[in-house]
C-alpha cells in the first residue's frame, strides 16, 4: 500500500520543495489515511493489521514534518545532504545573537511584570520575524540553492520557535 521508503514528498505525490500547497498536502493526507487507517483492518490477521499501524504511522510522521515549516525546512535539506547541526553548530550572525538577547530581555522584563500587553506584542514581533524568515528559507530552498544560508535560516527558525512556546508558556501562565 505505501513505500516505507519513499520520501515524504513523495508519498504525498508533491514536489519536493519548501514552498507547497497546504490544501493539497492535506487532502493526500485524508486520502492515505482512508486506504491505510488501523480499523479498516481490524478483521485482518496481526500481521496485517501491524502492517497497516505503520503505514498510518508513517503517513502521520510524514504529515506532520511536511505542515511544520521548521521541519520541512529541516527535512529538505536532510533529503539534500546537509545537516543543519543544531547541536554542533552554535554559530548566529552577531545581529542574530544581539536580536535573541534583546528578545530574552523583554520576556523576562514582560513575564516579571506580569504584562500581558508586552507578552502579546513580543509575540506578534516574532511571528512576523517568523514569517520573513520562512520566506526567506523559501527563497534559499527551492530558488537560489543556498543550502548553507538555508541550514543558517533554519537553526534560526529552531530558536524563534522555542521563543514562541516559552511567551505562550508565559502568557498561560498569566491566565492561571
Amino acid at each position: 500500500m505505501i513505500d516505507l521508503k519513499q520520501d515524504y514528498f513523495a508519498l504525498f505525490g508533491l514536489v519536493p520543495a519548501f514552498s507547497i500547497d497546504m490544501e493539497r498536502l492535506e487532502q493526500a493526507y485524508i486520502d492515505i489515511q482512508a486506504r491505510v487507517h488501523p480499523d479498516r483492518f481490524a478483521h485482518l490477521s496481526d500481521t496485517e493489521k501491524r502492517l497497516s499501524m505503520q503505514w498510518a504511522t508513517h503517513a502521520n510522521e510524514a504529515f506532520r514534518t511536511l505542515k511544520s515549516p521548521l521541519t520541512r525546512g529541516h527535512y529538505l535539506l536532510e533529503l539534500r545532504g546537509v545537516d543543519p547541526g543544531f547541536d554542533t553548530n552554535t554559530a548566529m550572525a552577531p545581529d542574530f545573537l544581539m536580536e535573541q538577547m534583546e528578545w530574552r530581555e523583554a520576556l523576562g522584563e514582560a513575564t516579571d511584570a506580569a504584562d500581558e500587553d508586552a507578552l502579546d506584542e513580543l509575540s506578534r514581533r516574532l511571528r512576523q520575524g517568523t514569517r520573513a524568515l520562512e520566506a526567506e528559507l523559501a527563497r534559499q530552498l527551492d530558488e537560489t540553492a543556498d543550502l548553507e544560508g538555508a541550514a543558517d535560516s533554519v537553526r534560526r527558525m529552531k530558536f524563534l520557535e522555542k521563543l514562541q512556546h516559552e511567551i505562550n508558556d508565559a502568557l498561560t501562565a498569566l491566565e492561571s
